[in-house]
């Protein structure tokens, strides 16, 4: 096995031979396998171990092994606990999602603290087996059906090609201690399940199921870097960036022959799961949307619009009158002036000093609020009325800041300005506000 990972690693990932490297280590088989074999190829190693408090005394054996080991072959060693069930409960996380949570927040300051270039874990083609299995019986698209990736930035996973059983002989061949996790016994995971009932059901049906696996991982990966290809090709012809949103052109999306196929490569990054509601969204009527976690599609008359989602709504900003610009959230400039520029547009507004009240209030619209629009005599438009006089879509309801004197709005900043603040030819002092 040692030969064979060196070839691995001389091919696929030359690399780690001249990096500074993390290994994750919780004492088990897989870990301290790799820990030996990077030793003895003379890699630059470190090691790492999370002591997640959640079989007691065992949970403490397993850091005290570790530690010892360490101290014994002279490796540079950190060690950490983690109050996982408080963390979960607090978060509202399953055990399983708060450790891993914990423990790669903890590898990546590791990593930036101690300048080492990558963390290396110790998974294998059985946990690629597993996880195959776990998204298939849950859904999937083809990106899931890939396994594990061997490198995901700078986490590197060497041990992929080589199964449990090779791991076990090697571990057994070379006398290395290695600690039982007790948890991994229960059923009551379904990775467990699956490791313990149905892989070796299917290694007993085809005794070359491990290479036969290996084999159809990387026929899947050609499969999906093709499908990546083409999605960046046709990508172009649909989408169009805009500031923070992209723009699908719903015309030219349902001219593909499979265009929900392309839909799901493009928006799956962005955590979305509904996705027979995202087919739909094509033919929705416009101002229909679906959310993830940060993530808004919304349908505007011929465009799908993908933006993340608002974080400012309740957000309110002050501007001093000592101000002469901000950046934040927009970018405003504050100067005065004794005369006003007739060829003004809707980036620019002339207003009476003397007539407003400082500081201004920077801030998204509520139900309810109004205005005086110029060129109405005075007369007062609720800013609800005046988006859909406008024509204005949700986002862009949304991403438009008022500017307030006091209660009162002074301008729909980059659209209209009150006529109650306005400058005239015998102001005094002219506050000119400008959008950049």
């Amino acid at each position: 096995m040692l030969s064979k990972l060196q070839d691995h690693l001389s091919k696929n990932l030359p690399f780690l031979k001249d990096s500074k490297l993390l290994v994750a280590v919780s004492g088990g088989l897989d870990s301290m396998v790799l820990v030996h074999l990077l030793q003895q190829l003379n890699y630059n190693i470190s090691i790492a171990h999370c002591n997640f408090n959640l079989r007691g005394n065992e949970s403490d054996g397993d850091e005290e092994s570790i530690t010892q080991y360490a101290k014994e072959n002279s490796f540079n060693f950190f060690v950490t606990r983690f109050d996982t069930k408080s963390f979960a409960s607090d978060n509202k996380l399953s055990i399983q999602v708060a450790a891993r949570q914990l423990r790669y927040l903890w590898f990546d300051e590791l990593l930036r603290e101690n300048n080492l270039d990558y963390l290396l874990t110790a998974h294998h083609l059985d946990d690629s087996i597993e996880t195959f299995l776990i998204n298939l019986t849950r859904g999937t698209g083809l990106d899931g059906l890939k396994g594990i990736p061997q490198q995901n930035g700078n986490i590197v996973r060497p041990l992929l090609p080589f199964t449990r059983d090779e791991i076990l002989a090697y571990a057994k061949e070379n006398n290395i201690q290695w600690r039982e996790d007790s948890s991994n016994a229960s059923d009551k995971y379904l990775r467990n399940k699956l490791r313990h009932d149905v892989v070796p059901l299917l290694k007993e049906l085809n005794s070359g199921f491990a290479d036969s696996f290996r084999q159809t991982l990387e026929y899947l990966q050609q499969a999906q870097s093709l499908v990546e290809d083409a999605s960046v090709l046709i990508y172009k012809q649909v989408v169009s960036e805009k500031e923070n949103q992209k723009h699908f052109d719903i015309v030219q999306l349902k001219r593909l022959p499979n265009y929900r196929a392309y839909l799901y490569q493009w928006l799956s990054p962005f955590g979305f799961t509904a996705w027979d509601d995202i087919y739909a969204l094509a033919d929705a009527q416009s101002g229909k949307y679906i959310l993830s976690q940060n993530f808004r599609l919304l349908k505007d008359r011929a465009v799908l619009i993908l933006e993340p989602l608002s974080q400012e709504k309740d957000k309110v900003f002050e501007i001093a009158e000592s101000q002469h610009k901000i950046d934040d959230p927009i970018s405003l400039t504050f100067s005065r002036t004794h005369a006003i520029n007739e060829n003004t547009t809707k980036k620019t507004v002339f207003v009476d000093n003397q007539l407003i009240k400082f500081p201004l209030i920077l801030r998204k619209w509520s139900d309810g609020d109004y205005f005086c629009p110029t060129g109405m005599n005075g007369q007062r438009k609720k800013i609800s009325k005046f988006f859909k006089d406008e024509k204005f879509n949700l986002s862009e309801k949304e991403n438009t800041w008022l500017l307030c004197s006091g209660e009162d709005i002074l301008w729909v900043v980059g659209h209209r300005a009150d006529d109650r603040f306005k400058a005239t030819k015998t102001t005094n002092i002219i506050l000119k506000i400008e959008v950049l």
